[in-house]
C-alpha cells in the first residue's frame, strides 16, 4: 500500500511503496540520488549498482517524470529531512519530456515571466509555494464554511445564466441561448435576496462570479470564486458589519491555528488575527483625512491609491489591518441599497478594506416594494428589473449582506503580488487559455 513521504519518518526499518513526481536526479555511476515528490512533503532515494534491473530502469529517466518506488526506509543524517529510502524496485509511471517549458525547482534570480508561467500553469503549480496556497485556499474555505454551517445559514446554488443582464447591465458576458440571449452572472445578488423572500433568513453561497470588466490590474479577474451571504431581520448595515467581523476573526484564527508556521516560512507572513470591532470612517471622514495626507481624490469613490493610503494611516494611527468605510453615496452605489432616513443621497452600506484593497461590499439592501422600483426607475432601470422586484410584492424581511472574492482575500493574507497567483486558472481579458 503506498504511503505518503510525511509518514515515512515512522517507518524506519520497513520496506514501504511512495509515488510521486522525480525533482532532481544525480547520477554518481555507480549510485543514483532521486529526490521524490509527492503533495506532502520530499525525500531522498538511492539507487545502488548492485540492483542491476533497477539500475537499468532508471536509464534515461527524467525530472518530472511520475515513479512508483519500493523500498527500505532508513535514517540518514545528510538526507533531507534525516530520512531516505533505498530503493529495491522502481517502475516508471510516466515519464517526462525532457525540455521542460518552465522549471519547478527556480534557479538563483527568481521566477521565469509570469505570462509563459501561466501558459504552462499546471506545471507552475508543482512548486512548493503554489501547492501551499492551494492548501491554504482548501483551508479558507473550510472554515468560511464552518463559520455559517455554525451559525446557522442554509447553503444555496444560484443560476449562473440570466435572462436579463443584472444592476445596470454593465460588465455582462452575453451568451447565446437557445433562440435568445442570455447573460453570465455578475454575483448571486438578487438571488440571494429572493432568498429572504423565501424565508430562509440566512443563506451564504460559495459560487463562480462572471464580470466583463476591462481592467489589467493586480486585483481584477473576469472570473473568479465568490463568497456571498444574506441574512434576515437585521436592524440596520452595522449589524452585517458586526457578523463580517465575527466570520473573518473566525477564519483568520484557524488559518493562524493551522498554517501559521507555512505561511511564514514560504510566504515570510504572520497572519493577524484582527480585534474587535474594526476601525470605521465615512466616507466623508475618509475623505478629509486624505485631503490632510494630500493624496488626490476620485470624487465620491476611493481610488486605489486611496484605498492604500487610508489604510496605512489606519495601521499607524490605530495598528489595525482592516477598516470599513461607510456611508458611501448614492451615485456609486447600486439602485437597491438602502438609503438612510436623514440624508437620502447616502446609502447604508460600506467597503470593508485590507491591507490597501477593497475584499468586502456590504449594505442593508431595501425591501420594501415601492421604495424599491423608485430607486430602480431613478437608475434608469425601468422595467428590466421586474423579475427582482417582484421577489419583494408579497412580503420581505429587512435584510442585509455582503459579498467577498475569495482570491483576493487569499491574496491579502499571504500579500501575494497578484490576485493571478492566488487563482487555480487566471481569467482576465487576455487569457482563456489554459
Amino acid at each position: 500500500m503506498r504511503i505518503y513521504i510525511k509518514d515515512i519518518k515512522n517507518k524506519i526499518g520497513e520496506e514501504i511503496k511512495i509515488k510521486g513526481f522525480v525533482q532532481t536526479i544525480r547520477d554518481q555511476s555507480k549510485i543514483k540520488f532521486l529526490i521524490i515528490r509527492d503533495i506532502s512533503g520530499i525525500i531522498q532515494a538511492v539507487l545502488l549498482s548492485e540492483n542491476s534491473e533497477a539500475f537499468k530502469a532508471t536509464d534515461g529517466l527524467t525530472n518530472e517524470s511520475v515513479v512508483e518506488i519500493i523500498g527500505k526506509a532508513k535514517e540518514e543524517k545528510q538526507a533531507p529531512e534525516g530520512v531516505e529510502i533505498e530503493i529495491r524496485e522502481i517502475k516508471i509511471l510516466s515519464l517526462a519530456d525532457p525540455n521542460l517549458p518552465i522549471p519547478v525547482v527556480e534557479k538563483t534570480g527568481g521566477e521565469v515571466d509570469v505570462n509563459k508561467r501561466f501558459d504552462w500553469r499546471w506545471i507552475d503549480l508543482r512548486k512548493n509555494d503554489k501547492l501551499m496556497m492551494m492548501k491554504i485556499w482548501t483551508e479558507m474555505e473550510r472554515f468560511f464554511r464552518k463559520f455559517w454551517e455554525e451559525n446557522k445559514y442554509l447553503e444555496i446554488h444560484s443560476p449562473k445564466l440570466m435572462g436579463s443582464p443584472s444592476e445596470s447591465g454593465a460588465n455582462v458576458f452575453e451568451v447565446k441561448y437557445f433562440d435568445r440571449k442570455a447573460y453570465l452572472a455578475q454575483s448571486p445578488q438578487f438571488y440571494k435576496q429572493m432568498a429572504m423572500a423565501s424565508g430562509l433568513e440566512k443563506v451564504f453561497e460559495v459560487g463562480p462570479v462572471f464580470r466583463a470588466e476591462p481592467s489589467f490590474t493586480t486585483r481584477h479577474s473576469t472570473e473568479f470564486v465568490g463568497y456571498d451571504a444574506e441574512i434576515s431581520y437585521i436592524e440596520s448595515h452595522q449589524d452585517v458589519i458586526g457578523e463580517i467581523e465575527r466570520m473573518i476573526n473566525f477564519v483568520l484564527s484557524g488559518i493562524k491555528d493551522k498554517f501559521e508556521g507555512e505561511i511564514r516560512d514560504v510566504f515570510g507572513q504572520e497572519v493577524v488575527v484582527p480585534q474587535i470591532p474594526f476601525p470605521q470612517l465615512t466616507m466623508a471622514e475618509a475623505k478629509k483625512i486624505l485631503s490632510n495626507l494630500g493624496v488626490p481624490s476620485q470624487d465620491n469613490d476611493l481610488s486605489p491609491e486611496e484605498e492604500r493610503a487610508i489604510c496605512d494611516y489606519i495601521k499607524e494611527k490605530e495598528g489595525h489591518e482592516f477598516v470599513f468605510i461607510t456611508e458611501y453615496p448614492i451615485d456609486i452605489r447600486p439602485f437597491y441599497h438602502m438609503r438612510k432616513e436623514d440624508n437620502p443621497n447616502i446609502t447604508k452600506s460600506s467597503d470593508l478594506l485590507w491591507k490597501g484593497v477593497e475584499i468586502i461590499t456590504l449594505a442593508q439592501r431595501e425591501h420594501r416594494y415601492d421604495v424599491l422600483v423608485n430607486q430602480a426607475k431613478e437608475k434608469g432601470l425601468g422595467n428590466s428589473v421586474d423579475f427582482y422586484t417582484n421577489f419583494f410584492k408579497y412580503g420581505c424581511p429587512p435584510h442585509g449582506g455582503f459579498g467577498l472574492g475569495a482570491s483576493r482575500f487569499l491574496m491579502k493574507m499571504l500579500d501575494l503580488p497578484s490576485i493571478r497567483e492566488a487563482t487555480y486558472l487566471f481569467r482576465g481579458v487576455n487569457r482563456l487559455e489554459p
